[in-house]
């Protein structure tokens, strides 16, 4: 059983240092803004291998909307995780929430 959060829940969840977040957007979609300290784990790749992906802690699953974070939080009680989290609404909701993202930052090669 997972339990579903909205953007204030996760913020006060990430902020007292109580879950893991990770995100399981495409990198395109990472690469655009991601919630700070977040760990990257596509969908596919959680999928494939996710003994590897699954974190011993307590887990935040994000994504666009909350569906494949959903579906990632399923996967995830499947194998057995205990405490895992659902962020409702996804990087949408967190940002209309008035919330930041972070964006990888790209070197030019003019310097």
């Amino acid at each position: 059983m997972f339990k579903t959060v909205n953007a204030k829940q996760a913020s006060e969840l990430i902020r007292d240092r109580q879950v893991l977040v990770i995100d399981v957007r495409e990198p395109h979609e990472w690469a655009e803004g991601h919630i700070a300290g977040a760990r990257h784990v596509p969908l596919g790749t959680l999928r494939a291998n996710p003994k590897a992906a699954l974190p011993d802690s307590p887990v935040l699953f994000v994504c666009a909307a909350g569906v494949r974070s959903e579906a990632a939080c399923r996967l995830a009680v499947m194998q057995g995780a205990k405490t895992v989290f659902n962020l409702s609404g996804g990087t949408r909701a967190w940002t209309r929430s008035g919330l930041g993202l972070e964006a990888e930052q790209v070197l030019s090669a003019t310097g």
